[in-house]
C-alpha cells in the first residue's frame, strides 16, 4: 500500500472510531477510551506524514526520529509550516486526546484538521 494511502487509512479509522464509538453529546465525547484510541491513531498518522517528508528530504541518510524533539529539530530545518502542524497534532491529539483523555470535540477536531493539513502539504 502507498504510504499516503496508509496514512489516509489511519485518519479514516480515527474518524470512524470517534463517530461510531466515542458517543458525541454536544461539544463533548462521553467514552474517553475511544477518544484516546482515535487520538493515538490520528497522531500516528501525523508521525507517518513527518517520516514521509523527512525521507523525501534526506533520502538515504534518513533515520526515523526517536522523539518529538528530534522531529521538531529536523523539520525546523526544512519546513516550519509542517512543523507547526506537527506541534498542533502533538498538543491536541497526543497530549490532550491520548494522554489526558480530553472529552473536547473541538480539541480533537483541531488535531485532526492539523493532520489533514500536514497530509495535504506533502502530496
Amino acid at each position: 500500500m502507498e504510504p499516503n494511502q496508509e496514512i489516509s487509512r489511519y485518519l479514516a479509522n480515527a474518524k470512524e472510531i470517534l463517530s461510531t464509538k466515542a458517543k458525541k453529546e454536544g461539544n463533548e465525547y462521553r467514552d474517553i477510551k475511544y477518544v484516546q484510541m482515535a487520538s493515538g491513531t490520528a497522531y500516528n498518522a501525523a508521525l507517518m506524514i513527518a517520516d514521509q517528508y523527512l525521507l523525501r528530504k534526506e533520502g538515504n541518510k534518513f533515520i526515523k526520529p526517536k522523539s518529538i524533539d528530534e522531529y521538531r529539530n529536523r523539520l525546523r530545518k526544512y519546513n516550519k509550516t509542517l512543523l507547526s502542524y506537527l506541534n498542533e497534532a502533538y498538543d491536541t491529539l497526543h497530549l490532550a486526546g491520548y494522554y489526558h483523555g480530553t472529552p473536547s470535540v473541538r480539541t480533537i477536531k483541531e488535531g485532526l484538521d492539523a493532520t489533514q493539513k500536514m497530509l495535504a502539504s506533502i502530496e
